[in-house]
């Protein structure tokens, strides 16, 4: 959402969990380090560490972490790609000075003390920004303060290197980083990672069961067609009968009785995980149970959808969620637990699906870049992508109903203005607009994507946009990521898709 929610969260996960950690979004890194064209795919050099590869319909994508002396270097990337069109490789390491001394000066519970003092100041320093902008929906996202910190040693490459604390802070407000250099003390930086996405799960043997339930698709406002509802509290009397649907619930796990199945899966939820034997779970919105089944829902058909596209690994796994979780107006996606939090703050957050998908975005990216996001420019493509997958998924069923209006139903607690929109993917803007800040800036990126969307039409579209982020580098520029595209259609689809999709970067003025 606009709100540090549906803002940035995401992150990289990986086979080897060390490597993933390694991209998880930190200091801010030297922009737009792109793929770099070869004849032959290049010996992978010394240093880097395995974090995944990946097959896409084109080929497939090899991501690696740059280590120093056996410990991380934050944000340092290199990939090679393999594709039909050719090898590339992308490098993104950092320069590392030789003699740089990696013992550290200053212990693990010292930096844990700097870091949490840090933090506080950091997120009061956020929320203050948000009330001065008068808009808190589009506030940073703060740094989380509660829940379990942990600190291990990383170097920060380029030209202040150093050999830093890095403390990963996980709690019920999110995830945050924090680098306490390891020799002076100094705090060098605070930064919410809230957004890892690991391998396929190992699943029980046996035949898959199939649920029911009943679902706000994509939400209220578009399924009635009505401006004029209210949250009420979470009351039942305020959203009709009619605005729900009854849907099959598929793919949940052999043998269990709660909402775990093969792309998604509830792990944590306000009251306790819903629970049933015959997998009945049909609850109305005043019971906290709905959702549950509601985001179970809307994650496992966006899966289906994707595969259904030709994509078997992109974010391939059961999406873990904790729903109801958070209790501000906010969701994200946390990068080392690799899960999905659902707000409760106005609407709750899980009844919306443009909210659901919209964080299911940002997986998506993560799960396909280790660490996606790391400049502004690439943190605002997540952002506007994060919006159109939401529109595009919810496009079947609104029945035209102001498509490009983002989170309908969430932003109806928010917004005075009708129609109610967090933002939308239609408002012309163009780079002339920039403000800096990245959901501002995303609807740049999604004003593109979705006049893709609406000249190639939703498949043939949503296939070059997925395809093409497989390529993206995790600190890439809007003008690299357009040119990505660009060629991922032509690969794709032709010439004719390919000014298509040129012609639509360009009216952005991004290309």
């Amino acid at each position: 959402m606009s709100r540090s929610s549906l803002r940035r969260t995401v992150a990289g996960g990986a086979t080897l969990a060390a490597g993933a950690a390694l991209l998880a979004g930190v200091a801010a890194p030297t922009a737009g380090a792109q793929p770099a064209a070869t004849s032959a795919a290049a010996a992978v050099p010394a240093g880097l560490v395995p974090v995944r590869t990946l097959t896409s319909l084109l080929g497939t994508h090899a991501w690696y972490a740059q280590t120093f002396h056996g410990l991380p270097v934050v944000d340092g990337y290199y990939a090679v790609h393999t594709l039909t069109s050719g090898t590339s490789v992308a490098d993104g390491r950092r320069s590392v000075p030789a003699t740089l001394v990696t013992t550290p000066a200053l212990t693990a519970q010292t930096a844990l003390g700097r870091a949490a003092s840090a933090r506080t100041a950091a997120a009061s320093a956020a929320a203050g920004k948000a009330v001065a902008a008068g808009h808190p929906k589009n506030a940073p996202l703060a740094p989380a303060v509660a829940g379990d910190s942990r600190a291990t040693l990383a170097v920060v490459g380029g030209p202040d290197a150093a050999i830093v604390w890095q403390v990963i802070t996980t709690g019920d407000d999110g995830e945050s980083r924090t680098l306490v250099d390891a020799r002076t003390g100094a705090v060098r930086e605070v930064r919410s990672l809230s957004k890892n996405a690991e391998g396929p799960a190992a699943t029980p043997a046996g035949t898959d069961a199939t649920g029911t339930a009943s679902v706000f698709d994509p939400n209220p406002v578009v399924a009635l067609r009505d401006e004029s509802l209210t949250d009420g509290k979470d009351a039942n009397s305020a959203v009709p009968n009619r605005a729900y649907v009854t849907v099959a619930l598929p793919r949940l796990l052999p043998g269990s009785t709660t909402l775990s199945g093969r792309y998604a899966k509830v792990t944590k939820a306000a009251g306790g995980l819903a629970k049933s034997a015959g997998h009945d779970f049909t609850y109305r919105r005043a019971d906290d149970r709905f959702e549950q089944a509601n985001a179970y829902y809307g994650i496992d058909k966006a899966q289906a959808y994707i595969r259904s596209l030709g994509f078997t690994d992109v974010n391939n796994e059961p999406q873990r969620l904790h729903v109801d979780t958070y209790k501000g107006d906010n969701s994200f996606y946390s990068p080392t637990q690799d899960t999905i939090t659902y707000g409760t703050g106005g609407v709750d957050d899980a009844e919306d699906l443009e909210v659901v998908w919209h964080e299911y975005g940002h997986a998506i990216q993560d799960a396909q870049v280790p660490g996606y996001g790391s400049s502004e420019e690439a943190g605002a493509t997540g952002e506007g992508f994060g919006d159109y997958w939401a529109v595009s998924m919810a496009q079947p069923t609104s029945r035209g109903f102001d498509d490009p209006c983002v989170m309908d139903w969430d932003s109806t607690s928010y917004t005075t203005t009708v129609p109610h929109c967090l933002r939308r993917t239609d408002t012309g803007k163009t780079v002339a607009d920039m403000t800096g800040e990245v959901h501002d800036d995303g609807e740049i990126w999604s004003n593109a994507l979705w006049d893709v969307h609406q000249a190639l039409g939703r498949d043939e579209a949503n296939r070059i946009v997925l395809e093409a982020q497989f390529s993206y580098t995790p600190d890439t520029s809007f003008a690299a990521a357009a040119r990505v595209t660009v060629a991922t259609a032509r690969s794709l689809y032709g010439d004719p898709a390919a000014r298509t999709v040129r012609q639509a970067f360009a009216a952005r003025g991004i290309l």
